[in-house]
């Protein structure tokens, strides 16, 4: 079976299936998905890490699909049920749905109206019905039983008459029908190729399902419907709202029935014929809606959890300012600003409190102070509440211009401050100041600072609590391992949240690694991580090469390349007549190393040319360097005019748009068919999370707190535009974006109701 699984992998992902076997035994060796894609190239051919969870993932499926077999075949022999047909049947199934469908006829019931017909000794009539013979005298034989008694446990009664028997003889057809394995699979394509997906409000709660409007009277092809419409309708739905349905054409699902059970039209066969259409009505018209439902609620969770992954590993991936003192300001009104200083290495220095409303001047002393005193390197301003006016009141003290002062985006940090956490990190000081330290640390290394959050509070992505939780808790714990996999994790300063995203570790043996470095000092080298408890060989192979440790005894343990190569490494630099350290700082001699000369059957090519491109720049960081961003001087929505020309920050990307942050407490939108001058499929094709753009401010609706916003180059709002000139985005540009009448573009900004929920709800 392991056989037939790694050749249907290799030929849904187009690969190689000895890149998938190779690949299945590291995964059962225990290997993680960054280790092997890192440093097991040779062995599955060059695999990247999407390839490795991809097999990875269907190894677990069909593995569930497999134990489900198994558990159909075991009740199937214990009842003394299978045959030699069935169960090459049910061996050859290759889905799920395949499987159940196979094994619906046989599954134990509770009574149905078939079970109770068949009870009463009408499966004969129905049997003789089934035939369909042109000669049968259907009446005639149904009054055979006016008079029989029949008894069901402790029932007794007689059919009164033909009609009586005639209708369960049809409830044992109509049970035979949904059970069949062909029609299953015909009406299950019909449903999902031709489904309609429908909702209707509730008669009598229009007022209070306003956000649902656009859903009121709705309807469109299920198989074409974008993930965020599906799950706003189930949303409505859920809360109370809309009464939802998935259905195809009633006629053709009919049609599609008599043409495969209806022989003819003798009596006996328009008996079938009403069967049929009992069946589809009551038993299998309900079960493939059901099925359908659940198919496409998964099609739109997958492609929501896609885009919130996305999203996610954009923000983890953002910019360091990297190891500078910085000082951080959780911005506030009446409770005042809550200031705190940080060492390079993140470590809290002291925390305070200014009053700029209330007393300017000591405010400013007190910041002038602590930046002279602590060689503050820049300054970090959360982007709550008086943000902006925090910011302007720093801009004010003219600090030197060589320290940068960056508004944070602090979503999630209030979470993190009354998290278990910070409490273990900080037990002596209250939520603000944690608060204050988190807004300070994402400046210095988001990455490290963000791991101790659960990523659904990082504020990306779309209607991500109305999706399969525990799919989308797997997908966000791939990206964060494998964003901290791909950057490296500093050994001697890392938290235990960070430590336990390590390939190979977790949060009992990252604990370990905190407790062993409190007690003995910060590591020497990679080898030390083998006196840590509980952490092993492998736990060892698998970690090691993503730990980083700057000036450790081995001059390779601050770099991406691994202990078991060290010795490899080592032997280059004989060959060439230097020492490891003159490898690393002289591109010459690296220059002089014929790789051909090292390859091996555990190591190739692909090996060796990382180790080279490592030793150029050990322990290098992916990440993006650093830029300064500052907001236009805008501060509220009453400073925006249609027309404005303004820079902004990419907060969340969406299946149909983006949302901006210009500076004004209040995300704008950019609507999918204003994101370009192109034609624009996919908005992540366009913008990422932390992207710096520039908009043009189309509409201001205040009341409602709605900015429409364009990043197209020629934008026009209508108040500018000359008499004659084309709008900026028509009727077909909109429909040809949403996929409905006027829902986005210029001619309506905002797009309909779909991106204001999300607005409401995505911090």
């Amino acid at each position: 079976m392991l056989e037939q699984h790694v050749l249907k992998i290799a030929k849904e992902l187009a690969i190689q299936p000895r890149q998938v076997a190779a690949t299945a035994v590291l995964l059962e060796e225990g290997g993680t998905v960054p280790f092997i894609a890192r440093y097991r190239k040779e062995r599955t051919g060059e695999l990247d890490e999407v390839k490795i969870t991809s097999i990875r993932d269907r190894l677990e499926q069909l593995e569930e699909l497999d134990k489900r077999r198994a558990s159909i075949l075991e009740s199937l022999t214990e009842r003394k049920l299978l045959t030699e047909i069935l169960a090459h049947k049910i061996e050859a199934a290759e889905t799920m749905n395949a499987l159940e469908d196979i094994y619906a006829p046989f599954r134990p019931k509770k009574r149905t109206r078939a079970t109770t017909a068949k009870e009463k000794g009408l499966e004969p009539l129905a049997d003789l019905i089934w035939a369909q013979d042109p000669a049968t005298d259907v009446m005639a034989a149904a009054k055979e039983y006016v008079g029989r008694e029949w008894q069901i446990e402790d029932k007794k009664d007689v059919f009164k008459n033909a009609e009586e028997a005639l209708a369960g003889a049809r409830d044992i057809i109509a049970e035979r029908i949904s059970e069949d394995a062909t029609a299953r699979a015909r009406m299950r394509a019909l449903y999902m190729e031709k489904g309609m997906l429908r909702s209707k409000v509730l008669s009598g709660k229009e007022a209070e399902a306003a956000k649902f409007k656009d859903y009121f009277d709705w309807s469109e092809p299920a198989a074409t419907a974008p993930s965020h419409r599906v799950l706003a309708m189930r949303r409505g739905e859920s809360e109370g709202f809309l009464i939802c349905r998935l259905t195809p054409d009633e006629d053709e699902a009919l049609a599609l029935l008599d043409s495969m059970f209806v022989k003819g039209k003798s009596p006996a066969a328009m008996q079938v014929h009403e069967a049929a259409q009992d069946c589809y009505k009551r038993l299998l018209g309900f079960a493939m809606e059901g099925e359908a439902r659940i198919t496409f609620k998964k099609k739109a969770d997958e492609e929501a959890i896609r885009v919130f992954a996305q999203n996610i590993r954009e923000v983890l991936l953002a910019a360091p300012l990297g190891q500078k003192a910085v000082l951080g300001i959780d911005p506030g009104f009446r409770t005042g600003c809550k200031i705190v200083l940080l060492d390079k290495q993140g470590k809290l220095l002291g925390n305070d409190v200014i009053y700029p409303e209330r007393d300017e001047a000591l405010a400013k002393r007190m910041i002038t102070l602590a930046v002279e005193k602590f060689k503050v390197e820049a300054i970090a301003i959360g982007n709550g509440t008086a943000s902006r006016e925090t910011e302007t009141f720093i801009r004010s003290l003219k600090l030197p211009s060589n320290i940068p002062v960056v508004v944070v985006n602090e979503s999630g940090a209030s979470i993190y401050s009354a998290s278990e956490a910070a409490r273990e990190e900080f037990p002596n000081h209250d939520i603000t100041v944690r608060g204050a330290v988190s807004i300070g640390r994402r400046l210095m290394d988001p990455l490290a600072e963000l791991v101790k959050l659960d990523p659904k509070s990082i504020g990306v992505g779309q209607y991500q609590h109305d999706v399969d939780q525990t799919a989308l808790k797997k997908q966000l714990d791939d990206v964060v391992t494998s964003c901290v996999n791909s950057v490296g994790v500093e050994l001697n300063t890392a938290s235990k949240h960070l430590l336990s995203y390590v390939a190979g570790l977790n949060s009992r043996v990252a604990g370990n690694i905190i407790a062993h470095r409190d007690e003995n000092g910060p590591f020497k080298s990679r080898k030390e991580l083998l006196k840590v408890a509980a952490l092993g060989p492998k736990a060892f192979e698998q970690a090691a090469g993503f730990l980083r440790i700057r000036g450790g005894e081995h001059p390779l343990d601050g770099s991406a390349v691994h202990p078991e190569r060290y010795e490899l490494v080592e032997r280059m630099a004989k060959d060439v007549g230097c020492s490891v350290p003159d490898l690393i700082a002289d591109a010459g001699k690296r220059a002089k190393i014929d790789l051909k000369k090292y390859v091996t059957e555990d190591v190739g090519l692909p090996t060796l040319t990382d180790i080279v491109k490592e030793l150029a720049k050990p322990g290098r960081d992916p990440r993006a360097q650093f830029e300064t961003f500052s907001f236009a001087d805008v501060h509220t929505m009453n400073d925006l005019k249609p027309g404005q020309k303004l820079p902004g920050i990419v907060t969340n990307v969406t299946a149909f748009g983006c949302f901006v942050d210009i500076g004004v407490h209040q995300d704008g939108l950019v609507h999918i068919s204003a994101l370009s001058d192109n034609f624009v499929k996919d908005p992540a094709e366009v913008v990422k999370p932390g992207q710096k753009v520039n908009v043009t401010v189309m509409e201001v609706d205040i009341p409602r707190k709605r900015i429409a916003l364009s990043m197209k180059s020629n934008a026009v709002v209508e108040s500018q535009r000359k008499p004659g000139a084309p709008k900026e985005a028509g009727k077909r540009d909109t429909e040809r974006h949403t996929g409905k009448p006027g829902g986005g573009g210029m001619g309506n900004p905002f797009g309909g109701q779909d991106w204001f929920t999300l607005a409401q709800q995505k911090k």
